[in-house]
């Protein structure tokens, strides 16, 4: 039997807390962060954020998940309520995903999700419902302490998501609750089978939430011209045709229909820059060739969740998520911005992508990738272009 966790010690007081609201998704990481919650003392009521509305049923999930949520509440007996954030995620996340890819650039929507939805406006929407708390399925833990709140990576190495939650505001997280945050994948879903929760063998959902299980390029294709251009060779021999620099990404390997080239090895093609100025996409086929590796790049849009580290200070930083810790050195270089030097060269280091910093367990914040060695700077977000 497994044994039942107890409450994190920086957690408050469960009388104290009045109602503790719980962000629930459909899926099994939320449904047992509420049953923790209640299991542990507090008030809890639900709520389902609908974030984005779609007309295309084969790949829109929120109906399902909004009944899984639903049954949820329903077994442990708390209210749900739901919200439409749609608005507000168009605006401030969606419409900043296409200008990004519009300019070259390769965005992570999920950290802006975070920072602007889920601990945006949802917490402006919490104070109608008269709770200061807000408890979610995150895999990550956050220490309350008088000084502040810290945000630490999860128990579980292979879940951690402190990686997207870097960019939220300090105020935000001082009123956040990881309640899976000290237990591993298998633990929870081993909890959520012990305590009946229908969802307990529920996928869970990959990707980016208002694309599903949809090609990527399909949906972008969608929102943003093709601008076709020459696939060229690092030394400059064309050997294809690329439907818009927007469309791929630094690493990318697969989509460049590019096999079978004379004059070239039977290797894979990789992407390994990308020239605005003239529209090329350069490509190579060795996956460690220099033009796809940085050791020193630009961060810009830099927020730290605490004080800022000392210029110069030795630190760890991820440059992508699921990426093992990279030991650098940062330069601070005005308030929002700094340069980053890498004990060791880093395989595509992609401007738009976020550099989050770590100091041990602790992370400290983080920013987006400007501009990397080697590589041109990438130009301002452009306007975007539909079709």
């Amino acid at each position: 039997m497994l044994p039942f966790p107890s409450r994190p010690a920086s957690f408050p007081d469960p009388v104290a807390a009045g109602p503790v609201i719980v962000g629930m998704s459909g899926g099994v990481d939320s449904a047992v962060s509420a049953w923790l919650m209640q299991r542990w003392g507090y008030s809890v009521q639900g709520l389902f954020m609908a974030n984005w509305d779609d007309d295309d049923d084969a790949y829109c999930t929120v109906a399902g998940d909004y009944r899984d949520a639903r049954r949820v509440c329903e077994l442990l007996d708390v209210p749900l309520h739901r919200a439409s954030f749609a608005a507000e995620y168009r605006q401030r996340v969606f419409d900043r995903f296409l200008a990004e890819y519009a300019a070259g650039r390769t965005p992570n929507p999920d950290v802006l999700c975070n920072r602007e939805i889920k601990f945006g406006a949802c917490l402006d929407y919490l104070q109608r419902l008269g709770s200061r708390w807000f408890a979610t399925g995150h895999y990550a833990r956050v220490v309350h302490e008088p000084g502040g709140s810290r945000l630490r990576k999860a128990a579980d190495p292979g879940k951690d998501q402190s990686y997207f939650l870097h960019a939220i505001a300090a105020a935000a997280l001082a009123r956040a609750l990881f309640p899976v945050g000290e237990l591993r994948k298998e633990a929870v879903r081993q909890l959520a089978h012990a305590a009946g929760l229908p969802v307990f063998d529920k996928p869970d959902s990959t990707g980016i939430c208002f694309i599903g299980e949809r090609p990527f390029a399909q949906f972008l294709g969608r929102y943003l011209r093709d601008a076709r251009g020459p696939i060229e060779t690092d030394s400059g021999r064309v050997v294809g045709e690329h439907r818009g620099l927007p469309f791929y990404t630094l690493g990318q390997r697969s989509g460049l229909q590019l096999g079978g080239r004379a004059g070239a090895a039977q290797a894979p093609w990789y992407v390994a820059d990308k020239d605005a100025a003239r529209n090329a996409l350069i490509v190579v086929q060795d996956p460690d060739h220099p033009r796809l590796l940085s050791t020193r790049f630009d961060v810009a849009q830099l927020q730290w969740l605490g004080d800022a580290p000392a210029d110069g200070s030795a630190l760890m930083v991820k440059t992508r998520y699921r990426q093992q810790d990279l030991p650098c050195r940062i330069g601070l270089t005005a308030p929002e911005r700094c340069s980053v030097q890498l004990a060791a060269p880093a395989r595509a280091v992609t401007p738009g992508q976020y550099a989050v910093f770590y100091a041990g367990e602790h992370c400290l914040g983080g920013g987006v990738i400007a501009a990397r060695q080697g590589a041109p700077t990438t130009p301002e977000p452009a306007a975007m272009e539909y079709n």
